[in-house]
């Protein structure tokens, strides 16, 4: 059976910021779609990341510092979970849909780090496998069409509603129905085997990366870089 029929699980997280080196996890959520597209089994994390939540940040998910320390798990506690969770579900060979894979995937990746809590790829020896990420696969079969990609642009342009914008839960199922939206409406990906499609988003996110670095280049930033690698940047250890 195509792998768009079958159970999906999606992934999101809320965070302090956009840089995945440095920002913190302040929301997460995985929950399960069935194949008939009903939405279950949830689990939703609420962290104490341990740091200031900036006002810009907090006015996009709703958390703000003080009910994160009020009412948060501690990061390590909370991480530590989110990383078990996420490690089970893609053990079992359970696709794991994530909008922008890279930044959400990285990010729980060096949080894992900071806590000394092992991460992903140690749990799995591999990077995180199978991924789908509703995001590459959208710009890999439309290259070409104008406008914003994010999650709600996406959600527009397949039919998927999407009940709370940026509160991790809603968006986590909002991307399993895209990527369910996108298997249905291209079968070249739709019966495409996972491992197999799992290469090629690879591929095409690293194509993605070149064509928008060269753009930059072009335009605005002589030495603009986008990093290539899907669905996780590689960690690079600090110099002593």
């Amino acid at each position: 059976m195509a792998w768009y029929r079958e159970r999906l699980t999606g992934f999101d997280l809320e965070t302090t910021g956009t840089d995945v080196e440095n920002d913190r996890i302040v929301t997460a959520a995985l929950v399960t779609l069935a194949s008939d597209g009903t939405a279950h089994a949830m689990r939703r994390w609420l962290l104490d990341p341990g740091v200031d939540i900036p006002e810009g940040a907090g006015a996009i998910h709703g958390i703000s510092t003080e009910q994160a320390r009020a009412h948060g798990i501690p990061a390590p506690d909370g991480i530590a979970q989110i990383a078990e969770a996420v490690a089970a579900t893609l053990q079992g060979g359970e696709p794991l849909v994530v909008m922008n894979a890279r930044y959400d995937l990285t990010l729980l990746d060096r949080e894992c780090r900071r806590h000394g809590v092992p991460p992903l790829s140690d749990r799995l020896g591999e990077d995180p496998f199978p991924v789908i990420d509703p995001l590459v696969l959208d710009k890999h079969v439309d290259r070409y069409r104008k406008g914003r990609r994010n999650l709600q642009v996406l959600c527009a342009h397949y039919g998927v509603r999407l009940d709370t914008a940026h509160e991790a839960g809603a968006d986590a199922v909002a991307a399993a129905r895209v990527a369910r939206s996108l298997g249905e409406h291209h079968p070249a990906i739709g019966i495409a085997d996972l491992r197999e499609l799992h290469k090629l988003q690879i591929w095409a996110a690293a194509d993605q990366a070149a064509s928008f670095q060269q753009y930059l280049r072009e335009t605005t930033d002589p030495a603009a870089r986008i990093e290539p690698a899907w669905p996780l940047v590689p960690y690079q250890r600090c110099p002593v």
